[in-house]
């Protein structure tokens, strides 16, 4: 079933920003508690990267979701102050960046829980998740529902929105091509991965979002501030947001947004 885009456009896209810092390098491996530098790539995307790519979607006017990492909360609460300030969405993304199919039912509810309370404590209306490395367990989309999100973004089976079988939710699927991890980032354990130039990349996202408009679908951009906040990627970044801005067939919306939106154009109990 098909969604009609608000203000007759052809088309939807969103930015969204997972905020990791330290949490993936130690949940790719608790060792890496002992490794300062390892841990320091993480940093830098809480010190450097969230003010840069703040800076640049307020020079454009333009509101994103931020999936965060709960334990930032406690970790960089500036920060989070700092993403709500600035008008953008956030979502949950865990409390410690454990992939839930690596927990145990009731382990993945107590992060879940604790998350959300903390992000909420922070001042954030919660009504999406997106899983810790897009992996999830057979009671993820269950405890979603009961804890009342109204919609995840993991998946990768379309390009539209649409509700999960048998649960409430909506999907906003997202796509390893047009996520920054595997085209730029190094890092223990991912040092053997060639890191490509932002022009390439430019030309990927650009002609990907091309298809999907085309297609009156939603490009959802996966973007991490320990990745993108380079300066380098920063530029591209803006180039990208400007790209998208001279599209009048273009809706710029949160993940929350279109997945309002979804809910009213997709009956509850079809998955299309």
């Amino acid at each position: 079933m098909s969604i009609s885009w608000p203000g007759g456009r052809k088309a939807a896209a969103s930015l969204t920003f997972d905020f990791d810092a330290e949490s993936v390098w130690l949940a790719m491996d608790p060792a890496n508690a002992g490794r300062p530098g390892a841990l320091s790539i993480g940093v830098y995307g809480a010190r450097v990267g969230v003010p840069l790519i703040l800076d640049t979607l307020a020079r454009h006017d333009v509101r994103a979701t931020f999936f965060v990492v709960g334990k930032n909360v406690e970790l960089y609460p500036d920060r989070v102050a700092a993403i709500l300030d600035g008008g953008h969405e956030i979502a949950v993304h865990g409390y410690t960046h454990t992939p839930p199919s690596l927990l145990t039912p009731d382990e993945e509810e107590a992060e879940l829980v604790k998350a959300k309370a903390l992000l909420e404590g922070a001042g954030a209306t919660i009504t999406g998740y997106r899983s810790p490395s897009w992996e999830v367990s057979p009671v993820t989309l269950d405890l979603l529902q009961k804890h009342g999100f109204r919609y995840s973004s993991q998946y990768m089976a379309d390009i539209r929105p649409y509700r999960h079988d048998h649960h409430d939710l909506i999907e906003l699927p997202i796509q390893w091509l047009l996520d920054d991890w595997p085209h730029f980032q190094m890092g223990p354990g991912q040092m053997n991965r060639p890191v490509q130039t932002t022009r390439h990349v430019e030309q990927l996202w650009m002609e990907e979002l091309e298809g999907i408009s085309a297609l009156g679908g939603h490009t959802i951009i996966t973007m991490h501030p320990q990745v993108m906040g380079r300066p380098s990627r920063v530029a591209l970044l803006d180039r990208l947001i400007g790209a998208m801005k001279a599209r009048d067939d273009l809706w710029i919306a949160t993940c929350g947004e279109v997945a309002a939106l979804a809910e009213t154009a997709l009956p509850k109990g079809s998955s299309r």
